[in-house]
């Protein structure tokens, strides 16, 4: 294959790849929205399900992480919360909605824990 050859073949690899992206941000985004939706209605588990399908359809997609924080949270499940607070809090530094969420966690859980020793 010749140099030219090569290059359109990488331009429409590249080109190919954009509406990926942006599907994979929108089907991210249908499954957080479906998880609200099944938590809002008390089912954590499906919202966990979802949230985590989201994260792995988009790894960078923060607000993903946050609402599976919450539902690691609900469900007592503390240290896959703290990891994925901090997760949000790596990809998106300056979110105070994520930043509020986790140090309102931190705040109970480390309170909880002094009392626990």
């Amino acid at each position: 294959m010749n140099i030219r050859a090569f290059a359109i073949v990488a331009s429409a690899a590249v080109l190919a790849a954009v509406p990926a992206s942006a599907d994979a941000k929108k089907d991210a985004k249908a499954q957080v929205e479906f998880g609200i939706n099944v938590a809002q209605r008390g089912l954590w588990r499906e919202a966990i399900y979802r949230w985590e399908k989201a994260t792995q359809i988009d790894p960078t997609y923060a607000a993903a992480y946050n609402d599976l924080a919450i539902g690691y949270e609900h469900e007592g499940q503390l240290d896959k919360a703290r990891k994925a607070y901090e997760k949000a809090l790596e990809l998106d530094p300056n979110n105070s909605q994520v930043r509020q969420n986790y140090e309102l966690f931190k705040e109970i859980n480390d309170r909880t824990a002094q009392k626990d020793k």
